[in-house]
């Protein structure tokens, strides 16, 4: 912490400020950039969005008025080391500029995959918030991070990160983890659809997709695989739990079955229904009687089972502490170090031959989180491969999709890098000669 002195520092030093460039100004760009704008010894330089006047509208929210809409490299790089801002449509454009880091906003896996890849080929540190995007080719976008000597990150302020921090703390001082996990703040429906949620989803003002990917599980399943991921730590079971439960009671439900509790197994990570939402939680344990004496006098549970809970976690008012994190630490705020879980598309309901799967947050397919050697054993189809998949044949309702049941886009670019991560996971080789095979 303390970045925003360590980014003054840095603007002294370098003579200007980190330049970011960001991709995609929707709701949660549009908060990133205003967020940004905020910051000393932090610029946010260049916003990429398709529709570019969204691109503009959002540096006008954030006070900014001149910008750029120029198109060519050598006019925009011109813009951006003279101090001044640029809009464009092309995210493609941004790894070509003077900038230091992308932050990748669109919600589109292909998109995030995309630029991720051409970022760090580019020289530039790349930050996501498509977390869609980290679960299906994220260890192979962390090893070309680190051969290429930049930062692969997931953004900070979302579940699984925060979550993360939790975690790191449970064990620097010393308990181990029973359990890791998050609240889902509404009930499990595999079988919700935009249409079923129009209604809510207008009352909230959000887009009805995105809150059907939330109620139909699919989210959840995506941000405990990222965690999972990033610790090592195994799902509890496919699926996981998600046993209902409170805050006082977290170490008493997410405790081994023998203890009394939900899981098969310590050390795992699953979820949490109930008014658990929207923190994350950490159930830690020690038999040490010493310290269970201590933790006892300071009124946190007779144990040996504790929870640790953060109550909030922020979006894009907390991602901004990933800049400091990438550019002064130069360590990821979350990225895989190994391949533990998956998540992969289930069909909603009884899928046609000649259908054209929808993806995430649609009528046809949800979410469910797996171990990756199960999903690997089965050819059990990533989610995030699945939007515009045409079926080879029928599948029924509530099974998995395979990548026999489907003809994929071969020319998108997270196929290719799913197809890469699969081949060197199952070789045992990714890492040492990963950019040989780019």
């Amino acid at each position: 912490m303390g970045y925003v002195k360590k980014l003054q520092e840095r603007e002294l030093t370098a003579g200007r400020p980190v330049r970011v460039g960001l991709v995609g100004a929707g709701q949660m760009g549009t908060g990133f950039v205003a967020q940004i704008a905020r910051q000393t010894g932090v610029d946010i330089t260049v916003i990429a969005d398709v529709q570019l006047e969204r691109a503009v509208k959002a540096f006008k929210n954030a006070g900014i008025e001149e910008v750029s809409q120029a198109d060519d490299v050598a006019e925009l790089s011109a813009v951006i080391n003279s101090g001044g801002r640029a809009a464009v449509n092309d995210a493609l454009i941004l790894p070509k500029l003077p900038i230091d880091l992308v932050i990748e906003c669109s919600g589109v896996p292909e998109v995030a995959a995309k630029v991720a890849l051409a970022s760090l080929l580019g020289g530039k540190d790349v930050a996501l918030m498509t977390v869609e995007a980290d679960v299906t080719v994220g260890l192979l976008l962390a090893k070309v991070a680190a051969q290429t000597g930049r930062v692969y990150t997931v953004c900070r302020g979302d579940e699984p990160v925060e979550c993360l921090k939790l975690v790191e703390y449970v064990q620097d001082i010393g308990l181990d983890v029973v359990c890791a996990g998050k609240g889902k703040n509404n009930p499990l429906n595999h079988d919700a659809t935009p249409d079923t949620l129009a209604e809510e989803a207008a009352s909230k003002g959000m887009n009805p997709r995105m809150l059907c990917s939330f109620v139909d599980g699919t989210k959840t399943m995506i941000e405990m695989a990222a965690l999972s991921n990033a610790t090592g730590l195994p799902l509890s079971q496919r699926s996981m739990i998600g046993a209902p439960s409170t805050v006082p009671e977290l170490h008493k439900t997410f405790r081994p079955e023998s203890a009394g509790g939900v899981l098969p197994k310590e050390g795992v990570v699953d979820y949490a229904t109930g008014p658990v939402a929207p923190g994350v939680f950490v159930v830690g344990k020690t038999d040490d009687p010493v310290v269970r004496e201590e933790l006892e006098y300071l009124k946190f549970g007779e144990g040996p089972y504790y929870s640790f809970y953060r109550p909030y976690h922020l979006a894009s008012i907390e991602a901004v502490l990933s800049i400091g994190e990438a550019v002064i630490d130069r360590t990821p705020s979350l990225a895989p170090v190994c391949w533990q879980s998956d998540v992969v598309a289930t069909a909603k309901k009884d899928l046609k031959a000649g259908e054209t799967i929808d993806g995430i947050g649609g009528f046809t397919v949800y979410g469910d989180a797996v171990a990756a050697d199960t999903a690997a054993e089965n050819g059990e189809l990533p989610i995030g491969l699945a939007y515009g998949a045409v079926l080879r044949r029928d599948v029924p309702k509530g099974a998995a999709l395979t990548y026999e049941d489907v003809v994929l886009d071969e020319r998108k670019t997270i196929v290719a890098l799913r197809r890469m991560q699969d081949v060197l996971l199952t070789e045992g080789t990714l890492g040492g000669e990963l950019l040989t095979s780019l």
